[in-house]
C-alpha cells in the first residue's frame, strides 16, 4: 500500500481501517464503547487488539489519540504496523506480544478536539483527585487565562498581551504556563480535570486485563504538534527517579531520546501524565516507554488553533462558516495531510517499533 493509504480523513474511517487491518492480521478486537456518539452519529470506542499470547513475558503497547485529534497520525501508524508482516514476524520470533490501543480519546478524535468530552487533557488527568488541595497550582496560566481564551475571536488585544508575556518571561516560561496543565479553569486550555475521565478509567481497565502478566513492558504513545515538521522526537516517559528507565530508553531508541526533567525535550514538564499508569497498574513489570512526538506546524500556529477552538467550545452558537474554519484550522495544526509527511511518520514509527521489539527481547541495537 501507499503510505498515505493507512491514514484517514475522519475518526469513522480511521476506525474502519484499524478494524479491517486487525482482522487481516488475524487479531480479535475488544471494543470498549464510549457513552457518547461521534460527530457524524457514529459509535465511539477504545478498540484493543493483541498480537501474541496472553501470558507473554514481554509486551509492547502502541497507543493513539491520547489527544483526540492527534489520532489521525497515530491511527495511521497502527494500521501500518498491523499490515507489516516483517514487524509481526519479528515480534513473534522474539516472543513479544503487541497491544494496539486505538483511540484512547475517541470522542476528541471524532469531534476534532484535543480534549476529552469532559474538556480534559487526558495527559494531565492522572492525579489523586481525592485530595483536591494537593493538585498542582499554575499561577502562570491563571495570569494568562482570559487572554488565552478571550471573550471574542479574533482577539488582537489579547494576542498583544500574550506576546508581551512571552517577551518578558521567555519561550520556556510561556510554554510551561500555557501547556503544563492547570486545574483551576474547567473551560480553559490544558485542563487536567477534577475527577478521572472515561478515558482514564477505561485505560486502567485495559491495563489490568492485558498488562498484568508481563515482566517487561514497553510503550510507544503517538503524539503530534511539537517540534520540526515531520520529525519524531523520542521523549522518555519515565519517572524522575527512574534513571534506569531513561537509560533503557536510550539503549533501545538511541542516545537522542530526550527527558522531560532536564529541559531538553520539546515538551515542558507536565502534571498528571498518563504513563504513570505503567507504574501504578503494572508494578510487576520493568517498564520502558517513550512518546513519539511528531512536528506539524509552528508552535505559535498550534496555540492559535487551540485558542480558537476553545473559544468555539464556549460559543456553540457560532455561525457555520466560522465553525468550519476553526475546526479545519485545528485539525491542520495536528495533522499534516500530505503524502510526504505521512511517509516520514511511518518510516520513523516502524523503526521505533522494531527497536522496541529488540529491546524487549534483550537484543537492543
Amino acid at each position: 500500500m501507499n503510505p498515505a493509504d493507512y491514514f484517514a480523513q475522519s475518526y469513522q474511517q480511521a476506525r474502519t481501517l484499524f478494524l479491517d487491518a486487525a482482522r487481516r492480521a488475524g487479531l480479535a478486537v475488544h471494543n470498549h464503547a464510549h457513552p457518547l456518539a461521534g460527530r457524524d452519529g457514529e459509535p465511539l470506542a477504545l478498540d484493543v487488539a493483541r498480537q501474541g499470547s496472553a501470558d507473554a513475558k514481554a509486551l509492547l503497547i502502541v497507543s493513539s489519540a491520547c489527544h483526540g485529534v492527534e489520532g489521525f497520525c497515530g491511527s495511521g501508524v497502527q494500521n501500518a504496523l498491523l499490515a507489516d508482516a516483517d514487524f509481526q514476524r519479528r515480534a513473534r520470533e522474539a516472543g513479544v506480544a503487541v497491544l494496539y490501543l486505538h483511540a484512547l480519546n475517541p470522542w476528541g478524535f471524532s469531534w476534532w478536539r484535543r480534549w476529552t468530552h469532559e474538556n480534559v487533557d487526558l495527559n494531565r488527568n492522572f492525579q489523586d483527585f481525592s485530595y483536591p488541595s494537593t493538585l498542582p497550582l499554575n499561577p502562570g496560566y491563571q495570569a494568562l487565562a482570559d487572554d488565552l481564551v478571550p471573550a471574542t475571536w479574533p482577539a488582537p488585544e489579547a494576542d498583544a498581551r500574550l506576546y508581551a508575556y512571552l517577551a518578558e518571561h521567555g519561550p520556556a516560561a510561556m510554554q510551561q504556563a500555557v501547556s503544563s496543565g492547570q486545574y483551576s479553569h474547567p473551560d480553559g486550555l490544558f485542563f487536567g480535570g477534577h475527577s478521572a475521565t472515561w478515558s482514564n478509567r477505561t485505560l486502567r481497565t485495559v491495563l489490568r486485563e492485558e498488562a498484568r502478566r508481563c515482566t517487561r513492558l514497553g510503550w510507544i504513545d503517538l503524539h503530534t504538534a511539537l517540534g520540526p515538521c515531520g520529525h519524531g522526537e523520542r521523549i522518555c516517559h519515565a519517572r524522575a527517579d527512574d534513571r534506569a528507565g531513561l537509560e533503557r530508553a536510550r539503549a533501545w531508541w538511541g542516545p537522542e531520546v530526550t527527558s522531560l526533567y532536564d529541559g531538553g525535550a520539546v515538551s515542558p514538564l507536565l502534571a498528571g501524565m498518563m504513563w504513570h499508569l505503567a507504574y501504578d497498574e503494572c508494578p510487576q513489570a520493568e517498564y520502558t516507554g517513550i512518546a513519539l512526538e511528531y512536528g506539524t506546524v509552528p508552535g505559535e500556529e498550534v496555540l492559535m488553533a487551540l485558542r480558537a477552538d476553545q473559544w468555539l467550545y464556549r460559543h456553540p452558537g457560532a455561525d457555520d462558516d466560522t465553525r468550519r474554519a476553526i475546526k479545519r484550522r485545528l485539525r491542520d495544526a495536528f495533522y499534516v495531510d500530505t503524502d510526504a509527511w505521512k511517509a516520514r511518520i511511518l518510516e520513523q514509527a516502524l523503526d521505533a517499533a522494531r527497536q522496541a521489539i529488540d529491546g524487549l527481547s534483550g537484543t537492543p541495537n
